[in-house]
Order: structure tokens, then sequence, then C-alpha cells
């Protein structure tokens, strides 16, 4: 039974950059693996549904080709998870194109390993009919069509194909959609490390430098696991871990600090501790892993329509002395002017949302703080129909029932928006929402994820 491992995460996700001087120091201290992640849903469901990368090709082309050249030189593997963004197969594609160019450019031989992550239709539909693919709360309504119908579906894998890609002797794992920690975890819950530990530093591990006391640039950070502790460290000579940093990165994206699924199994962190070492490190212990019936989450993407947009500024002081009154008064006069200028039919097709910033734009009814702004709102407004040309025309005449509504105060025509771009009417092309927030129960971890290689 190993008594130690050690591995580095360079950067929260790739394409997001690290400091390749301290990127290369990190690699002298021991390291038997790479691991990053390159996927996030932070930007959406288009990135799935469109078949777009999350980060621009030049941005990921510059931090894979330092990770693979790094790899092969130490003779370590490199994990890599939600390939291109989403993790679904053009992404995954689009970043096994962008490593031949660099094995070729660089004159590098390897084994890499494809793990697609589009689970079959009619498996899922199959799996639909048995009752085992539940929802999450929040989910929407699903029925078979939305198996057969949405434009891309990914599952989000656990540690297994990962382990069945190294075990195959690859030197590169190229993942589709990937549980986050998965990819740090597989490894050393292979290894024999206690399960609790593995996974509990995976899930900080992921988010690269994040757990840092101030992430002023990404950067990277070590891991060290033992059979009684994990210790992190900030790869960054200008950054450190407190106990603080790390205990209270549980909090981010979780719904519950102290008890986190993942595939086969759930976290938990009710007794874990967080011990300073030296001005730099901490260590964490207690960290605990119960084994639950296998099950991955499942993402799907599809089109709802096309979205156009409006955005506008507002200063006028009678305006926002009673903003509410008046804005209510001028969303019935965009409804009037969508049926007037489009037909009832038309307008009755387009879905129309706002979001006033400085005013409960994020959290919206959600929000129970009291928001007074007597200096200036932003107002977007948002047009979702099933054509671009209507969400245009619809968006068009909308910005403008706005921009002259009436104002109590004042007498004759007013124009009360201030467009920070011209044209202030932008096009978005098509609107993808997410069909899915459902878990799949599994008979086989690789059931979903078939590992494919390639020699370079």
């Amino acid at each position: 039974m190993s008594t130690q491992i050690r591995y580095l995460a360079p950067t929260g996700m790739i394409g997001g950059g690290f400091t390749e001087e301290y990127f290369e120091a990190a690699l002298g201290e021991g390291i038997e693996f790479i691991a990053v992640d390159s996927g996030s849903t932070d930007g959406g469901p288009s990135y799935l549904g469109a078949d777009r990368y999350f980060m621009s090709r030049d941005v990921i082309k510059r931090d894979l080709r330092l990770l693979v050249i790094a790899a092969r030189k130490h003779d370590i593997p490199l994990l890599i998870g939600s390939c291109g963004g989403s993790g679904g197969n053009w992404n995954l594609n689009w970043m096994w194109e962008i490593t031949k160019e660099i094995a070729a450019e660089e004159a590098l031989h390897f084994r890499v390993a494809l793990i697609p992550a589009e689970p079959d239709r009619e498996a899922l539909v199959e799996k639909y009919r048995q009752g085992r693919i539940r929802p999450l709360h929040p989910a929407p309504e699903i029925d078979e069509t939305t198996f057969t119908d949405t434009r891309r579906i990914v599952a989000m894998m656990g540690t297994e194909p990962y382990i069945a890609a190294l075990e195959g002797g690859a030197d590169i794992v190229l993942a589709g959609r990937s549980s986050d920690a998965a990819l740090f975890a597989a490894i050393p819950v292979h290894r024999g490390f206690p399960a609790g530990l593995a996974w509990h530093a995976a899930k900080i591990m992921e988010c690269g430098g994040a757990a840092v006391d101030q992430m002023k640039k990404p950067e990277g950070m070590i891991c060290t696991i033992t059979q009684d502790y994990f210790e992190l460290k900030p790869v960054s000579p200008e950054q450190t871990c407190s106990p603080i940093s790390v205990a209270s990165h549980a909090l981010y994206e979780t719904s519950n600090p102290y008890v986190m699924h993942e595939p086969g199994g759930v976290m938990h962190l009710e007794n874990v501790s967080y011990e300073a070492v030296g001005n730099r490190a901490v260590r964490v212990r207690g960290s605990g892993f119960e084994r639950a019936p296998y099950t991955v989450k499942l993402e799907g993407a599809a089109v709802v329509g096309y979205r156009s947009q409006v955005l506008g500024g507002i200063t006028d002081p009678m305006i926002l002395r009673d903003f509410d009154t008046w804005f209510e008064a001028a969303k019935t006069s965009v409804a009037f002017t969508l049926k007037r200028s489009l037909g009832e039919e038309a307008a009755a097709q387009c879905q129309v949302d706002y979001r006033v910033f400085g005013k409960n734009a994020v959290l919206g009814e959600r929000d129970s703080r009291d928001f007074v702004n007597h200096h200036e709102l932003g107002v977007l407004l948002v047009v979702v129909a099933p054509t671009q040309e209507l969400a245009s025309g619809a968006a068009a005449a909308g910005g403008h029932a706005i921009l002259h509504f009436a104002v109590p105060q004042w007498r004759g025509l007013v124009s009360n928006l201030a467009f920070p771009v011209a044209p202030h009417l932008t096009d978005l092309g098509p609107a993808y929402s997410f069909v899915l927030n459902h878990v799949v129960e599994l008979d086989d971890p690789l059931e979903f994820f078939p590992v494919r290689f390639e020699e370079v």
C-alpha cells in the first residue's frame, strides 16, 4: 500500500492560464500526475448545444502545450476532464485535434485515451422506461422525446473510466463530461488511499489554486495525500492557504457543505479538521466517504428558439423616484405594442424577459433585500421566439416602446434609455436550455463511457 502520493492541478480550468516558472518548479517536487478540468456550465447550455468551446483555441493550446510537454518530460500521466468546455463529443474531438497538433509540432510520441460521454439515446430511453432516471431539484418535466430530440446529452463520469484508461497504458487521458473531482480522485482511490480523503482533496483541487486566501490571478495547487490526511500548498510563492480559505471552499458550488454526492458515493465532511502547516500550507483530516448506488448526472441542451436583446441605461431622476410603478406600466406598453405591431398570434409566441441591473437583476423575486437606486439603473430586455426574425422584431419594438414611454412628470416626447453600444439591438442566435437535471443509475461505471486508445 502506498504511503503517499503527490499531484498537481496547474490551474482551475485549462485556458485560464498559469505561470510557467511556478509550474515547472512545482514539477520538481515529486509530482506523480497532473490533472486539470476543462469544463464548466457557468456559461449556460449553448456551449454544449451549439458545439462551442468555452475558452478560445489559442489560450487552450498555450496551456495544453505546456502540460503535454511537461507530462512527457517527467513521464507522468496527464488527465483532462470535460474537454472543450462542456464535454460533448464535438468538444472532445476539438481538444483531440489540438493535442495532435501539439504532438506534431513538438515531435512527441505518446498513447492517448479518449473517453466520450454522450450516452446512446436508446439506452437512455430504456433506463427511463425502467424508472432508473430520477430528477434533481429543480428539474424540468421530461418524457421519452427528451432523450430522442435533445441536441446534445452528456453524462458526468466518475473515476472508473480514468482508471480503465490508465490501466490500458494511456499517457494522456482526454475525457468528455466528467465529475470535476473524479479526474483528481481516480489515481489516489485506485492506489488505495482513503476514499474520503481522495474525494475531498479532489473537490478542492479541481479548482486549481482557488482555495488560497486571495486568488488575484489563476495559479495551481499541489496536493499530498497520505493514509491519514491530505495537505494543500499553493504553486505560487506569492499565495498562501489558511484553514479558513480551505474550509470555506466547501461552500463553493454546493447545496450542503457537509454532504456532497459523487458517482458511487457521498462525501461526508462533518468531522473534518483543518490545520495550518507553516505559513502557506494546510493539512486536512477526517474526511469520510459512504458508498451508494452508482448514479451519474445527465445534462442535456435543447434549442428553445432564437434570442435577441436590447440593453439600455436609465438615469432620469423622475423615473427613478418611482421606478417600479413606471416600469410596470412600460412593460404593459411593450405587450400592447407587440400585439399591435406583430399581431396577437406572433406576439403570443414571444417570451419577453427583463433584468433591471441595480435592482434585483441577479436573484429577481428570490432576493429579499430592498434596493433603492436614485442614480442609474440598467434595463435588459431579452426576447425568445421561434425564429430569429421574430425575436429581432419583437426586441426592436419592445425596446422602442420603453425608450419613448411617457414619464408622468414630463410633457412631450421623452427618451428614457441610453444605449451603451451601437447597434443597440443584438441578435444572439439559437437559444438553448438545459432540459435535463437528472441522475441515471448505471449497472457498470463504464456503461456510458467507452475508452478508445490512439497512438500519437
